[in-house]
């Protein structure tokens, strides 16, 4: 099952919320600033960190839920760079590290399920 890149639109829906109401409670000023929550919301922008842990605030969802398409694509990457690592080959094998990589991988594997 494939996510919407992001869920702001949805869940500024759910709160009631304008694009310009929440371009304020984001703190973004002056003329069309609801464009810019406009272009959040149809991906054609990737908000920063700030912005992010903004909608996290306004929406109560945590950043991973409002940009699940999202999450699910860099976890995907993360598990594809985490199995390589694991098959490299250690000079001093190391049981933590090893274990950090199987988790990543495991955990991956478990949100395709």
């Amino acid at each position: 099952m494939s996510s919407l890149s992001n869920y702001l639109r949805t869940n500024r829906k759910r709160a009631s919320l304008s694009q310009e109401e929440v371009a304020f409670l984001l703190g973004i000023n002056g003329p069309n600033k609801a464009a810019k929550v406009c272009r959040d919301e149809n991906f054609a922008r990737e908000p920063t960190l700030q912005t992010a842990l903004a909608y996290e605030a306004i929406y109560g969802r945590p950043v991973r839920e409002l940009f699940a398409g999202e999450y699910q694509r860099i976890e995907q990457d993360v598990a594809a760079r985490a199995k390589i690592l694991a098959h490299r080959q250690d000079r001093k094998p190391n049981q933590k590290r090893h274990q950090t990589l199987a988790q990543l991988i495991l955990r991956h594997v478990k949100s395709t399920v």
